[in-house]
């Protein structure tokens, strides 16, 4: 017989001071799968997530398709039980420049109810949510689970369809809870029932064969940096929205994200303007969005008087749900040719795509969720939201495993600062994560196979 919900409430009680200890240890490993890190550190968080998953009874096994180790956890359901996939991530984002960081990244430390530190969000505090709740039904666990463990989420995923086509079997389940999303507010829980798709890339434009001298041929020969700044001009129209020509956009959200409330967590200065049209929900989360993530040029500091033959940028286009990313790529490599200024050179180049998401989100696996979402934030109803991020791996779980219901869950919260300095875990919400989990595996389970 399953615990009840007092002995679950009980059970997370008991183990939350070792599981933030464990929280704690993970996150003291910098495992950055990116380029030109040590990566024998990711390597070290895969061991150490495989040792957390033996702790609970699980057999265990850290796969390597062509990149980073990710960790496999199985458990055999009890018969007519269902079995559930529970998903997270053990590699965490680079720290980028530790001075705007309050406190060392790699050394979590907790202020005002909150954990910093790099990864203590996302997702470290997703692969300890799966265990809280594993270690809350010791030998009484009432589903069968398998526990996946990626090691370069925040790196691509670029080895995750192998690994999902290799390990097909292994990881057949009726259920799948993706953790590595976010709660609505502090207090209030939210099923991620949409996520944009993704289009990285770069353009390079040349004027020049060399670098002249700005005085001798300025006002008749256009410098590169001029070029791509009008270039870059083009994406928006007067009102900031996307002016791409092809990208789908919608209108559809049903919460209101009050606009004081999105300034304060944005963290945009005073005085700033908010660009694009329509609901803030829908620009945010089911219309595009483009950004200019780089420019490589000339430093500032030392810059000759001389015209610059050629830059680059590296773009960032969000996609709608709905979209398609190769044909989004297309669409944006049409409007860098064509709006080019003054005949300039102009090199497209596609660094990574991801498809959007949207989640049927009905059925007795989403009731549920909703219900173990409801008792662990007691009775706060959970919140259907979109995201305007991307998992663009998602969508390869829903081509491997139709029949699977996927629910995207997580531990963040608006002030989370994922993937930033000072990114931290609420400790309160994270206790009601944990219980929430606990709660919907004792719940899928009354619903049989």
């Amino acid at each position: 017989m399953s615990l009840t919900e007092d002995e679950l409430r009980a059970a997370i009680a008991r183990e939350l001071p070792g599981v933030r200890a464990d929280l704690e240890r993970l996150v003291r490993i910098p495992g950055i799968a990116f380029d030109g890190f040590d990566h024998s550190h990711v390597e070290r968080s895969a061991e150490a997530v495989a040792e957390l998953l033996r702790g609970c009874d699980l057999e265990v096994q850290i796969v390597r398709g062509s990149g980073q180790p990710a960790v496999i956890g199985h458990k055999a359901a009890p018969a007519g039980a269902p079995t559930v996939l529970l998903y997270a991530h053990h590699d965490v984002q680079p720290a980028g420049d530790p001075a705007l960081w309050t406190s060392d990244p790699f050394e979590p430390v907790e202020r005002d109810g909150r954990l910093y530190g790099r990864g203590a969000a996302d997702d470290k505090a997703g692969v300890m949510a799966h265990v809280a709740a594993l270690r809350a039904f010791g030998d009484r666990l009432p589903v069968g689970v398998v526990v996946f463990v990626e090691g370069e989420e925040e790196f691509g995923s670029e080895s995750l369809d192998e690994l999902l086509v290799a390990h097909r079997d292994t990881l057949r389940s009726d259920v799948i809870v993706i953790a590595d999303s976010g709660n609505w507010d502090i207090g209030v829980p939210a099923l991620t029932t949409s996520l944009r798709g993704l289009v990285n890339c770069f353009v390079e434009v040349s004027t020049l064969g060399a670098a002249v001298h700005s005085g001798m041929f300025g006002g008749a020969v256009p410098d590169a940096l001029t070029v791509l700044a009008r270039l870059i001009t083009t994406l928006h129209d007067e009102n900031g929205a996307v002016a791409i020509e092809g990208l789908i956009g919608r209108e559809n959200a049903t919460v209101d994200y009050p606009e004081e409330r999105f300034r304060h967590e944005s963290g945009i200065l005073d005085g700033v303007k908010l660009i694009g049209e329509g609901r803030l929900t829908d620009r945010i989360w089911s219309k595009p969005a483009v950004a200019v993530l780089g420019i490589d040029a000339p430093r500032t500091d030392g810059a000759p008087n001389a015209l610059v033959p050629k830059a680059k940028a590296k773009l960032s286009v969000r996609l709608a749900p709905g979209d398609d990313w190769q044909s989004a790529y297309a669409a944006i490599r049409a409007h860098l040719e064509k709006f080019v200024p003054w005949g300039a050179r102009v090199e497209v180049t596609l660094e990574s795509g991801g498809a959007p998401c949207v989640i049927d989100a009905t059925g007795p696996a989403y009731d549920a969720a909703r219900s173990a979402f409801r008792d662990a934030w007691d009775g706060v109803a959970p919140v259907d939201m979109g995201v305007g991020g991307s998992i663009p791996f998602i969508a390869t779980f829903q081509e491997l495993f139709p029949g699977a219901a996927i629910l995207v869950t997580g531990v963040e919260d608006p002030y989370a600062a994922a993937h930033g300095p000072n990114e931290s875990l609420h400790l309160g919400e994270f206790a009601r994560v944990c219980l929430a989990e606990a709660l919907l595996l004792r719940n899928v389970a009354a619903l049989g196979k």
